[in-house]
């Protein structure tokens, strides 16, 4: 992802302040709230330091790339992808309520974008029954058949269905912990850990072999389906 071109789009002097309320609007909401680094760095751009958002961008992007990779496995894409949420994050940055983390909240602007663009434009990917089972060539390799056995988990996640995907991609390849992974979704942490069970529970079914690469991280508590 180019930085530059990033900011070029973003920082159009005709466009710098537009989407932005006044900063003073803004001062009276955080008299009494501990300022974040991160949250000082909003502060920042919301009161027009424009080349703030570089900062931002140098911080997130990396992140942000790697969860977009994760969702389409395309890394043209994935840094196309990654863009727009940039994009759309500069553009809403007001909308920060700031009760929950400047991550969390970037986490589920990224995670809206790129499941609107996998709507618009779907990754093709196998079915669970396609899914190819374990390799047993590497049984006198540990790493290689470490390696093996990794890839085959991320086809089947990725062959799961949308609903039971996403919630798998942000809790284990992201490593979300479960409330972030739910806000970042926006969705009850009760559903997030049934999806997350089901998720499990179709993986163990297809891949039985496999189980012991889906601990049950979401114990606690009683989950419904959503």
């Amino acid at each position: 992802m180019n930085l530059n071109s990033i900011t070029a789009r973003l920082y159009r002097p005709s466009q710098a302040s537009s989407h932005f309320d006044e900063p003073a609007q803004h001062s009276l909401l955080r008299e009494k709230t501990e300022v974040t680094p991160e949250a000082a760095l909003v502060d920042r751009i919301l009161a027009g330091d424009t080349q703030a958002f570089a900062d931002v961008v140098r911080r997130w992007q990396g992140p942000l790339i790697n969860m977009a990779w994760r969702y389409c496995r395309d890394r043209a894409r994935a840094e196309e992808m990654a863009q727009e949420a940039f994009i759309r994050a500069w553009r809403g940055l007001r909308s920060w309520r700031r009760e929950s983390s400047f991550s969390t909240w970037l986490f589920s602007v990224a995670a809206n974008v790129y499941r609107n663009e996998l709507k618009r434009i779907p990754s093709v990917h196998l079915s669970l029954d396609e899914a190819p089972e374990p390799s047993e060539l590497f049984v006198h390799d540990a790493v290689l058949a470490d390696a093996a056995r990794d890839e085959t988990v991320r086809r089947a996640v990725l062959a799961l269905p949308e609903k039971y995907r996403e919630p798998t991609i942000l809790f284990y390849f992201h490593e979300m912990d479960l409330a972030a992974a739910a806000a970042t979704m926006g969705i009850p942490e009760g559903t997030m850990k049934a999806r997350l069970s089901r998720a499990r529970a179709i993986l163990r079914k297809r891949f039985p072999q496999l189980a012991e690469n889906w601990n049950d991280a979401s114990q606690g508590g009683t989950a419904h389906e959503a």
